[in-house]
Protein backbone atom coordinates (compact mmCIF):
# COMPACT_ATOMS: atom_id res chain seq x y z
CA UNK A 1 0.00 0.00 0.00
CA UNK A 2 1.39 3.37 -0.93
CA UNK A 3 1.89 5.90 1.97
CA UNK A 4 -0.21 8.69 1.77
CA UNK A 5 2.85 11.38 2.21
CA UNK A 6 3.51 9.73 -1.02
CA UNK A 7 0.20 9.72 -3.15
CA UNK A 8 -1.71 7.22 -1.23
CA UNK A 9 -5.04 6.60 0.45
CA UNK A 10 -4.97 8.12 3.95
CA UNK A 11 -6.24 5.09 6.98
CA UNK A 12 -8.24 7.53 8.21
CA UNK A 13 -10.93 10.01 6.63
CA UNK A 14 -10.52 12.27 10.12
CA UNK A 15 -7.92 13.34 12.05
CA UNK A 16 -6.87 11.27 15.16
CA UNK A 17 -6.41 14.01 17.57
CA UNK A 18 -3.78 13.63 19.77
CA UNK A 19 -4.77 13.85 23.18
CA UNK A 20 -8.55 14.26 22.51
CA UNK A 21 -10.32 14.39 25.79
CA UNK A 22 -12.92 12.30 26.55
CA UNK A 23 -15.65 14.56 27.10
CA UNK A 24 -19.16 13.48 27.29
CA UNK A 25 -23.33 14.57 27.86
CA UNK A 26 -23.26 13.76 31.17
CA UNK A 27 -20.00 15.63 31.63
CA UNK A 28 -21.37 18.76 29.84
CA UNK A 29 -25.18 18.51 31.65
CA UNK A 30 -22.49 19.14 35.24
CA UNK A 31 -20.88 21.70 33.57
CA UNK A 32 -24.08 23.23 32.75
CA UNK A 33 -25.31 23.03 35.93
CA UNK A 34 -22.63 24.77 38.01
CA UNK A 35 -23.16 27.76 35.29
CA UNK A 36 -27.05 27.73 36.58
CA UNK A 37 -26.23 27.52 39.63
CA UNK A 38 -24.74 30.53 40.49
CA UNK A 39 -21.65 29.45 41.99
CA UNK A 40 -18.84 28.71 39.68
CA UNK A 41 -15.94 29.51 41.73
CA UNK A 42 -14.04 27.45 44.11
CA UNK A 43 -17.20 25.86 46.56
CA UNK A 44 -18.29 22.55 46.48
CA UNK A 45 -17.88 20.86 43.73
CA UNK A 46 -14.66 21.46 43.55
CA UNK A 47 -14.78 19.85 47.86
CA UNK A 48 -16.14 17.26 46.01
CA UNK A 49 -13.77 16.74 43.56
CA UNK A 50 -11.17 16.39 45.98
CA UNK A 51 -12.48 14.02 47.76
CA UNK A 52 -12.91 11.29 45.12
CA UNK A 53 -9.48 12.27 43.99
CA UNK A 54 -8.86 11.16 47.83
CA UNK A 55 -11.20 8.06 47.86
CA UNK A 56 -9.22 6.85 44.58
CA UNK A 57 -5.87 7.77 45.71
CA UNK A 58 -6.15 6.83 49.17
CA UNK A 59 -4.34 10.35 50.42
CA UNK A 60 -5.07 11.90 53.60
CA UNK A 61 -5.42 14.93 52.06
CA UNK A 62 -6.14 16.55 48.68
CA UNK A 63 -5.63 20.08 47.00
CA UNK A 64 -6.95 21.37 44.15
CA UNK A 65 -5.04 24.01 42.41
CA UNK A 66 -5.29 25.34 38.73
CA UNK A 67 -2.44 23.62 37.46
CA UNK A 68 0.53 20.85 38.22
CA UNK A 69 3.16 23.70 37.90
CA UNK A 70 0.86 25.70 40.78
CA UNK A 71 1.17 21.88 42.83
CA UNK A 72 4.84 21.75 42.26
CA UNK A 73 5.23 25.45 43.10
CA UNK A 74 3.43 25.30 46.59
CA UNK A 75 5.10 21.62 47.30
CA UNK A 76 8.95 22.99 47.05
CA UNK A 77 7.85 25.96 48.81
CA UNK A 78 7.74 24.34 51.71
CA UNK A 79 11.26 23.72 52.15
CA UNK A 80 12.24 27.42 52.00
CA UNK A 81 14.38 27.09 49.13
CA UNK A 82 17.78 29.81 48.97
CA UNK A 83 20.41 30.24 46.32
CA UNK A 84 22.41 27.68 47.83
CA UNK A 85 20.24 24.89 47.83
CA UNK A 86 20.15 21.83 45.14
CA UNK A 87 17.05 19.98 43.67
CA UNK A 88 17.39 16.89 41.51
CA UNK A 89 15.08 16.21 38.86
CA UNK A 90 14.94 14.96 35.57
CA UNK A 91 15.68 16.49 32.51
CA UNK A 92 12.77 14.46 30.51
CA UNK A 93 10.34 15.86 31.38
CA UNK A 94 8.13 19.42 31.06
CA UNK A 95 9.84 22.45 31.55
CA UNK A 96 7.67 23.07 34.51
CA UNK A 97 9.16 20.87 36.61
CA UNK A 98 12.39 22.83 36.38
CA UNK A 99 11.69 25.93 36.22
CA UNK A 100 9.56 25.87 39.25
CA UNK A 101 13.02 24.77 41.11
CA UNK A 102 14.04 27.66 39.96
CA UNK A 103 10.99 30.45 40.73
CA UNK A 104 11.95 29.29 44.35
CA UNK A 105 16.16 30.40 44.10
CA UNK A 106 17.55 27.11 43.60
CA UNK A 107 20.00 25.42 42.01
CA UNK A 108 18.45 22.60 39.27
CA UNK A 109 20.71 19.39 39.16
CA UNK A 110 19.42 16.77 36.69
CA UNK A 111 20.02 13.29 37.19
CA UNK A 112 20.52 10.48 34.15
CA UNK A 113 17.15 8.40 33.21
CA UNK A 114 16.84 4.95 32.61
CA UNK A 115 17.07 4.08 28.55
CA UNK A 116 14.27 2.46 28.46
CA UNK A 117 11.51 3.93 30.66
CA UNK A 118 13.00 7.44 30.47
CA UNK A 119 12.59 7.93 34.21
CA UNK A 120 15.30 9.05 36.35
CA UNK A 121 17.85 6.48 37.45
CA UNK A 122 18.30 5.83 41.12
CA UNK A 123 22.12 5.09 41.13
CA UNK A 124 22.48 7.82 38.75
CA UNK A 125 20.15 10.43 41.53
CA UNK A 126 22.49 8.92 44.69
CA UNK A 127 25.78 10.27 42.52
CA UNK A 128 23.96 14.03 42.30
CA UNK A 129 23.01 13.80 45.58
CA UNK A 130 24.77 16.94 48.04
CA UNK A 131 25.19 18.23 51.73
CA UNK A 132 23.11 21.02 48.98
CA UNK A 133 20.49 18.92 48.09
CA UNK A 134 17.10 19.91 49.17
CA UNK A 135 15.17 17.78 47.37
CA UNK A 136 14.82 15.41 44.22
CA UNK A 137 11.55 15.50 41.77
CA UNK A 138 10.95 12.21 40.54
CA UNK A 139 8.68 12.32 37.33
CA UNK A 140 6.22 9.64 36.37
CA UNK A 141 7.05 9.89 32.74
CA UNK A 142 4.41 8.50 30.21
CA UNK A 143 2.32 7.00 33.24
CA UNK A 144 5.38 4.20 33.74
CA UNK A 145 6.27 4.58 37.86
CA UNK A 146 9.53 5.50 39.08
CA UNK A 147 11.13 3.22 41.12
CA UNK A 148 9.87 4.78 44.25
CA UNK A 149 11.35 2.35 46.42
CA UNK A 150 14.91 3.07 45.63
CA UNK A 151 14.08 6.90 45.26
CA UNK A 152 12.54 6.92 49.32
CA UNK A 153 15.29 5.10 50.65
CA UNK A 154 17.68 7.19 49.20
CA UNK A 155 15.31 10.57 49.95
CA UNK A 156 15.53 9.13 54.20
CA UNK A 157 19.57 8.51 54.11
CA UNK A 158 20.21 11.61 52.86
CA UNK A 159 17.27 13.63 55.09
CA UNK A 160 16.26 15.32 51.61
CA UNK A 161 12.51 15.87 50.35
CA UNK A 162 10.71 14.05 47.86
CA UNK A 163 8.05 15.97 45.86
CA UNK A 164 6.71 13.73 43.17
CA UNK A 165 5.54 15.16 39.52
CA UNK A 166 2.67 12.36 38.69
CA UNK A 167 1.02 14.52 36.31
CA UNK A 168 0.91 11.74 34.16
CA UNK A 169 0.39 9.07 36.83
CA UNK A 170 -3.14 9.59 37.60
CA UNK A 171 -4.10 5.71 37.77
CA UNK A 172 -0.23 4.72 38.15
CA UNK A 173 0.54 2.22 41.04
CA UNK A 174 3.62 1.07 42.51
CA UNK A 175 3.80 -1.72 44.21
CA UNK A 176 0.96 -1.94 45.67
CA UNK A 177 0.03 1.36 46.89
CA UNK A 178 -1.34 4.34 44.30
CA UNK A 179 1.79 6.91 43.35
CA UNK A 180 -0.09 9.77 45.43
CA UNK A 181 0.61 8.46 48.67
CA UNK A 182 4.51 8.13 47.92
CA UNK A 183 6.69 11.06 48.89
CA UNK A 184 6.07 13.75 50.95
CA UNK A 185 3.71 15.61 48.40
CA UNK A 186 2.48 14.16 44.50
CA UNK A 187 1.29 16.65 41.78
CA UNK A 188 -0.98 16.02 39.20
CA UNK A 189 -2.47 17.68 35.88
CA UNK A 190 -5.94 18.11 34.58
CA UNK A 191 -4.51 19.75 31.37
CA UNK A 192 -6.63 19.26 27.90
CA UNK A 193 -4.83 16.07 26.97
CA UNK A 194 -4.78 14.70 30.54
CA UNK A 195 -6.11 11.31 31.27
CA UNK A 196 -8.56 13.58 33.78
CA UNK A 197 -9.17 16.67 32.53
CA UNK A 198 -10.25 19.85 34.12
CA UNK A 199 -9.24 22.07 30.63
CA UNK A 200 -6.68 22.97 33.14
CA UNK A 201 -5.82 22.00 36.99
CA UNK A 202 -3.74 20.07 38.96
CA UNK A 203 -3.96 18.48 42.41
CA UNK A 204 -2.14 17.80 45.33
CA UNK A 205 -1.91 14.88 47.70
CA UNK A 206 -0.16 14.63 51.06
CA UNK A 207 -0.38 12.85 54.13
CA UNK A 208 1.65 15.87 55.82
CA UNK A 209 -1.07 17.53 57.86
CA UNK A 210 1.38 20.83 58.51
CA UNK A 211 1.45 21.18 54.36
CA UNK A 212 -1.71 20.57 53.67
CA UNK A 213 -3.03 23.45 55.75
CA UNK A 214 -0.13 25.46 54.84
CA UNK A 215 -1.01 24.47 51.02
CA UNK A 216 -5.35 25.39 51.57
CA UNK A 217 -4.20 28.61 52.85
CA UNK A 218 -1.66 29.76 49.97
CA UNK A 219 -3.65 28.23 46.92
CA UNK A 220 -6.22 31.43 47.70
CA UNK A 221 -3.99 34.76 48.76
CA UNK A 222 -3.03 33.16 52.56
CA UNK A 223 -6.63 33.73 53.87
CA UNK A 224 -8.37 32.39 56.44
CA UNK A 225 -11.48 31.79 55.03
CA UNK A 226 -12.84 31.34 51.08
CA UNK A 227 -15.71 33.08 49.93
CA UNK A 228 -17.44 30.01 49.90
CA UNK A 229 -16.66 29.40 53.29
CA UNK A 230 -18.14 32.55 53.71
CA UNK A 231 -20.66 32.28 51.82
CA UNK A 232 -22.07 28.86 53.89
CA UNK A 233 -21.50 29.61 57.41
CA UNK A 234 -23.92 31.38 59.68
CA UNK A 235 -23.64 35.21 60.92
CA UNK A 236 -21.50 37.09 58.77
CA UNK A 237 -17.69 36.07 59.04
CA UNK A 238 -15.05 38.00 57.23
CA UNK A 239 -11.64 36.77 56.53
CA UNK A 240 -7.41 37.56 58.21
CA UNK A 241 -4.83 38.00 55.49
CA UNK A 242 -1.94 35.46 57.86
CA UNK A 243 0.56 34.62 55.04
CA UNK A 244 1.27 36.67 51.38
CA UNK A 245 -0.78 33.47 49.20
CA UNK A 246 -1.36 33.26 45.71
CA UNK A 247 -4.45 32.83 43.51
CA UNK A 248 -3.84 29.21 42.55
CA UNK A 249 -6.99 27.84 43.34
CA UNK A 250 -9.24 25.49 41.32
CA UNK A 251 -12.93 26.69 39.96
CA UNK A 252 -16.02 24.76 40.59
CA UNK A 253 -16.37 25.24 36.29
CA UNK A 254 -13.78 23.31 36.47
CA UNK A 255 -14.24 20.84 38.73
CA UNK A 256 -17.51 20.00 37.59
CA UNK A 257 -16.02 18.62 34.06
CA UNK A 258 -13.99 16.01 36.31
CA UNK A 259 -16.81 14.60 38.64
CA UNK A 260 -17.80 12.19 36.03
CA UNK A 261 -14.24 11.48 34.73
CA UNK A 262 -13.68 10.15 38.39
CA UNK A 263 -16.69 7.84 38.18
CA UNK A 264 -15.48 6.24 35.02
CA UNK A 265 -11.72 6.37 35.79
CA UNK A 266 -11.01 2.62 36.03
CA UNK A 267 -13.41 2.05 32.41
CA UNK A 268 -11.74 4.31 30.64
CA UNK A 269 -8.45 3.36 32.24
CA UNK A 270 -9.39 -0.50 30.88
CA UNK A 271 -10.28 0.95 27.31
CA UNK A 272 -6.84 2.88 27.26
CA UNK A 273 -5.30 -0.61 27.96
CA UNK A 274 -7.37 -2.44 25.36
CA UNK A 275 -5.76 0.68 22.60
CA UNK A 276 -2.38 -0.04 24.17
CA UNK A 277 -2.38 -3.70 23.70
CA UNK A 278 -3.58 -3.68 20.47
CA UNK A 279 -0.63 -1.37 19.47
CA UNK A 280 1.69 -3.61 20.74
CA UNK A 281 0.19 -6.18 18.70
CA UNK A 282 0.25 -4.14 15.64
CA UNK A 283 3.69 -2.02 15.88
CA UNK A 284 5.67 -5.01 18.41
CA UNK A 285 7.49 -6.95 15.40
CA UNK A 286 7.30 -3.86 12.94
CA UNK A 287 11.31 -3.27 12.19
CA UNK A 288 12.74 -0.15 13.62
CA UNK A 289 10.18 0.25 15.55
CA UNK A 290 10.65 -0.38 20.03
CA UNK A 291 7.05 -0.32 21.67
CA UNK A 292 6.99 0.84 25.10
CA UNK A 293 7.78 -1.35 28.37
CA UNK A 294 5.51 -2.53 31.34
CA UNK A 295 6.07 -2.16 34.78
CA UNK A 296 7.62 -5.13 36.95
CA UNK A 297 6.13 -3.72 39.80
CA UNK A 298 3.26 -1.71 39.95
CA UNK A 299 0.64 -0.44 37.50
CA UNK A 300 1.41 2.03 34.01
CA UNK A 301 -0.93 5.09 33.81
CA UNK A 302 -0.99 4.30 30.10
CA UNK A 303 -1.05 8.00 29.50
CA UNK A 304 1.16 8.14 26.68
CA UNK A 305 2.31 5.56 24.05
CA UNK A 306 5.91 6.20 23.20
CA UNK A 307 7.70 4.61 20.88
CA UNK A 308 11.51 4.81 19.93
CA UNK A 309 12.44 4.90 16.58
CA UNK A 310 15.83 2.74 16.15
CA UNK A 311 16.65 4.94 13.29
CA UNK A 312 19.57 2.38 12.25
CA UNK A 313 16.98 0.32 10.50
CA UNK A 314 15.08 3.30 8.72
CA UNK A 315 15.17 5.32 5.67
CA UNK A 316 13.42 8.03 7.40
CA UNK A 317 14.06 10.80 9.73
CA UNK A 318 11.84 11.40 13.05
CA UNK A 319 10.52 14.63 11.72
CA UNK A 320 10.05 12.37 8.41
CA UNK A 321 7.90 9.51 10.48
CA UNK A 322 6.14 12.22 12.27
CA UNK A 323 4.41 14.19 8.71
CA UNK A 324 3.87 10.55 7.39
CA UNK A 325 1.89 9.62 10.56
CA UNK A 326 -0.08 13.10 9.75
CA UNK A 327 -0.83 12.55 5.93
CA UNK A 328 -2.38 9.47 7.47
CA UNK A 329 -4.73 11.53 9.72
CA UNK A 330 -2.83 9.97 13.14
CA UNK A 331 -1.53 12.74 15.55
CA UNK A 332 2.00 12.13 17.21
CA UNK A 333 4.24 14.40 19.39
CA UNK A 334 7.91 14.25 20.64
CA UNK A 335 7.45 13.94 25.01
CA UNK A 336 9.77 15.23 25.13
CA UNK A 337 13.15 16.83 24.32
CA UNK A 338 15.38 17.06 27.10
CA UNK A 339 15.40 19.67 29.43
CA UNK A 340 19.48 20.53 28.95
CA UNK A 341 19.37 20.60 25.39
CA UNK A 342 16.59 23.34 25.51
CA UNK A 343 18.35 27.34 24.69
CA UNK A 344 17.78 28.34 28.04
CA UNK A 345 19.13 25.49 30.34
CA UNK A 346 21.85 25.01 27.76
CA UNK A 347 23.16 28.80 27.02
CA UNK A 348 22.26 29.78 31.16
CA UNK A 349 24.13 26.89 32.98
CA UNK A 350 26.23 25.62 30.38
CA UNK A 351 24.60 22.28 30.05
CA UNK A 352 25.83 20.14 26.78
CA UNK A 353 25.21 16.79 25.45
CA UNK A 354 26.92 13.40 25.95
Amino acid sequence: MKPAIEGGKPVRNDLLVFGKPDIREEDIAEVADTLRSGWIGQGPKTERFEQMFAEYTGAKHTIAVNSCTAALYLSLGMLELGPEDEVITSPLTYPSTANVILHHGAKVRFADVDERSGNIDPVNVQEQITTKTRAVIPVHLHGYPVDMEAILYLAEYASIAVIVDAAHAIEARYMDKHVGVLGDAACFSFYATKNITTADGGMITTDRDDWAKRFKLLRMHGITRTAWNRFREKGFKFYDTVAPGYKLNLTDLQSAMALHQMERIEDSYQRRTEVWKAYDAALGQMKGIETPPEPGEGRHAHHLYPVRLKLEQLSITRDEFLEALKAEGIGAGIHFISLHLHSFYRDTFGFVPL
